[in-house]
């Protein structure tokens, strides 16, 4: 069952059908910004449930920042399109997802980021924008639309250089 889109993380939980059993060892934010249905945001909870992987998935930054003050993230995936809010969510230049990288910089500890992109015009900006993500710590930098084969393998990587193979331990 995958999670639904919520501003309370207490409803978040509630609609993914997995509560804080001890079932679930790693959490994982999908922050999105609805660019197109059937991505990696919606096809990763069902994916990743069996393996005891909870997703959180948000359509906002507003929505992002609720799950990061309400839960532990272990990996954030990124999408750096995602609006302010979901009334935003039409306007191509109302992009946030910067902000959700800002917000989760300073946890402790830090979790690995996962970041999307909008394909760039130019060289030059690509640039730019993969070195601005690097700044802020990401681990790696995929381009949309993005492979589903692409992005299981970088969680893979995610967890093998961060958590050693094995999912983190303890408190969620």
């Amino acid at each position: 069952m995958m999670p639904g889109i919520h501003r309370s993380a207490d409803r978040l939980e509630a609609a993914s059908g997995s509560p804080s059993d001890g079932q679930s060892r790693l959490n994982l934010l999908l922050a999105y910004g609805g660019w197109r249905d059937d991505t990696f945001a919606d096809q990763l909870p069902a994916l990743l449930a069996p393996q005891g992987i909870r997703c959180f998935r948000s359509r906002s930054a507003r929505e992002a920042q609720d799950v990061i003050l309400h839960q532990r993230v272990h990996i954030a995936v990124v999408d750096l399109s995602t609006p302010a809010d979901e009334s935003s969510a039409a306007a191509a230049d109302d992009s946030f997802g910067a902000r959700i990288l800002h917000l989760l910089r300073p946890l402790r500890p830090a979790p690995p980021v996962v970041v999307v992109h909008a394909p760039q015009v130019s060289n030059r900006d690509s640039s730019r924008m993969l070195a601005a993500a690097l700044r802020e710590g990401a681990f790696s930098v995929l381009q949309r639309p993005v492979p589903m084969e692409s992005m299981l393998a970088t969680l893979r990587r995610v967890i093998e250089r961060h958590y050693r193979g094995a999912w983190p331990q303890g408190g969620f």
